[in-house]
């Protein structure tokens, strides 16, 4: 059986980090929130499921939980600019206070789609945290409240991340060797 671990070029935030830096946003998002019982978390998904598990336990204040299904990658690297609900939320939005749990921001097309589309569903308010944020490949600016890491410009899996649904199940971040995904690069 292949050890994916063999695949990684390098660690760019190993375990130890994320797990402090959550911390961190969790406290935060308690102060921030103070005074709101109905917190919701909406999980963008797939790649932001370990992100939401781990910042829901660090949590103090009371919060429910959503998911939502966004697309713009399809099977590439690079987001195709052609974003697509995969699967909505169960829960209505009218009045709750909501908070998107991002997995990274990269073009910001994704985000602002979604950020749109919820905010077209009547919010009481609606915050924004990610725990990777890619600035250098901005296209559309969307206002996020919460940032993990400021990451550079690579190919990052795991922690929930993906390469053709492989390597999500890698306890930290790390750069995927080039010559895996070099055929796609073009």
């Amino acid at each position: 059986m292949r050890d994916l671990r063999e695949d990684i070029a390098h660690v760019l935030i190993d375990e130890a980090q994320l797990t402090a830096r959550i911390q961190e946003l969790a406290t935060q998002i308690d102060d921030d929130t103070a005074g709101i019982d109905d917190l919701l978390l909406i999980c963008v998904l797939k790649g932001g499921y370990m992100f939401l598990a781990d910042l829901s336990r660090a949590l103090t204040r009371p919060h429910s939980i959503d998911f939502m299904g966004i697309s713009s990658y399809g099977k590439g690297i690079t987001s195709s600019g052609a974003v697509q609900i995969i699967m909505d939320l169960k829960a209505p939005l009218d009045g709750r206070h909501v908070l998107i749990v991002e997995d990274i921001i990269d073009s910001g097309r994704t985000l602002d789609y979604m950020r749109r589309n919820l905010m077209s569903r009547a919010p009481a308010s609606l915050r924004i945290c990610s725990l990777l944020n890619k600035p250098s490949r901005r296209e559309i600016e969307v206002p996020v409240d919460y940032v993990g890491f400021d990451i550079p410009d690579e190919f990052v899996v795991g922690y929930g991340l993906d390469f053709n649904e492989l390597y999500r199940n890698l306890p930290f971040i790390a750069v995927l060797k080039p010559e895996l995904f070099a055929h796609l690069v073009g």
